[in-house]
């Protein structure tokens, strides 16, 4: 068993972009600049946030942090996602998920500029990657395809079981993974609430993507030997005996998953730090495209 190590191979990519960062900046082009918005003072979603912008600052962008009360309206929102995308020197756009109950996340998504939606979840950034056209592909999914290219995994004909088909995850990552590219060329299976005989079809995988929400839903007798694994899921569990009070599981049964796996991912430190690398990937790439 092998570890798909997410820190390692998102500092490689980071340590690439910042020499290529700086060189695009030596030549008198503009520093890349990533605007975040967070809504409310949900503890995860500060989390995700503060290491997005440390991220930034490693790699040599320019971020903005906008913060928004829990009870701001809709309208509020909108408008300030407006102004940011009339502004030239905002390249990438992005909203921290979840918004109060209040506010449409369909409609924030809808209103951020497809020329600055660095997190890929406008319909249009959606249609082009069906159609395999150039586009900001999801942040969580493009991760994950960046970190099966780091470690070189073979995905050519193999058997790839998806558990889960949200929009952010569960969809697009199969479409990636069917797609005719490396990696790609996969035989895709994906699986839900209402799928039937679940266990035998997670058996069949060569490669098992978890993206249910659920702790430690897959056991090791739902997976087979010399499987690649990638744990999408991190939920907070009540531990008393740690200082935080809780501690961050998986939807994988790491302990007893990872002896059977060829590869597998930790939580944390697996998806996580791969969804902000390519989060910047995008928002360097949208930088590129204004210049």
């Amino acid at each position: 068993m092998k570890i798909l190590d997410g820190k390692l191979a998102a500092q490689a990519i980071k340590g690439e972009l910042k020499i290529t960062v700086a060189q695009w900046v030596i030549e008198g082009k503009k520093v890349p600049h990533l605007a975040a918005i967070l809504v409310g003072n949900n503890g995860a979603s500060e989390t995700y946030v503060a290491a997005k912008v440390k991220a930034c600052e490693e790699t040599g962008f320019k971020s903005t942090l906008i913060r928004m009360e829990e009870d701001i309206s809709e309208f509020k929102l909108l408008e300030k996602i407006e102004q940011l995308n009339n502004d030239p020197d905002i390249d990438g756009i992005l909203v921290q998920l979840p918004l109060p109950k209040h506010i449409s996340s369909k409609k924030v998504i809808n209103t951020i500029d497809p020329d600055k939606d660095v997190d890929g979840f406008h319909p249009v950034s959606v249609g082009k990657m069906v159609e395999g056209m150039p586009t900001f592909l999801p942040a969580t999914p493009y991760g994950i395809m960046l970190l099966l290219e780091h470690y070189k995994i073979n995905t050519k004909g193999k058997h790839a079981i998806v558990l889960g088909r949200s929009n952010i995850v569960g969809r697009p990552i199969s479409i990636l993974l069917s797609g005719n590219a490396n990696p790609g060329n996969c035989t895709v299976t994906i699986c839900h609430s209402h799928t039937q005989n679940l266990k035998d079809i997670c058996l069949q995988g060569d490669i098992i993507i978890a993206a249910i929400g659920i702790p430690e839903y897959v056991k090791p007798d739902m997976v087979k030997d010399g499987a690649v694994v990638i744990d999408v899921g991190i939920t907070r569990v009540e531990d008393a005996s740690r200082k935080s009070g809780f501690k961050l599981k998986g939807d994988v049964e790491y302990d007893t998953v990872a002896p059977k796996c060829s590869w597998i991912t930790p939580v944390p430190g697996g998806v996580g730090p791969m969804t902000i690398a390519a989060l910047l990937k995008n928002t360097f790439n949208s930088c590129i495209q204004k210049n």
